[in-house]
């Protein structure tokens, strides 16, 4: 699975959208920043993930990185991902005659501050073409063990009683 992932990843390498990055540069940026933020290694692949939608559901890419990431993150990094199409439009929806305060109706979960957070710190910010991130060869490692064993799944072994 890791490396259907990593490939997956490398298939948005020249791929603009409109943007002044490639959505790979933006994916390696977003967790480059989440990273050197110091934010744990889950939160740091779903970072790397958070657009990997992309190219395959334009209208509903946040959904396809939850989905990849559910069995293996908290519960609060699966919401993140799964939301952060919403929270994201805050900063640019307004430029296409749609409703920018659509995270509004989400005020109130307890990971709306979360994926906020996520939203300015990391992903809003990561279109910089001169901002230096590190290489997926960097993150493969976090890759790997993050996807090595399901943290929730109805494959995975119930833990045994007590």
């Amino acid at each position: 699975m890791p490396d259907r992932i990593l490939g997956h990843l490398k298939l948005l390498d020249g791929d603009f959208g409109g943007f002044a990055i490639d959505r790979l540069q933006h994916s390696l940026q977003t967790a480059t920043r989440a990273h050197r933020d110091g934010r744990g290694e889950n939160y740091v692949v779903m970072a790397l993930l958070h657009d990997i939608g992309d190219t395959l559901g334009s209208y509903n890419h946040p959904e396809i990185a939850a989905a990849i990431l559910r069995p293996f993150v908290s519960e609060e990094l699966h919401w993140i991902a799964d939301k952060h199409g919403a929270f994201q439009g805050y900063y640019f929806f307004h430029h296409l005659g749609l409703d920018r305060e659509v995270r509004e109706g989400f005020r109130g979960h307890p990971h709306f501050e979360a994926c906020a957070e996520f939203c300015e710190r990391y992903d809003q910010a990561a279109f910089d073409p001169t901002y230096e991130s590190a290489p997926l060869a960097f993150f493969e490692p976090m890759v790997r063990r993050v996807f090595a064993k399901p943290l929730n799944s109805i494959y995975a072994r119930a833990p045994e009683a007590a």
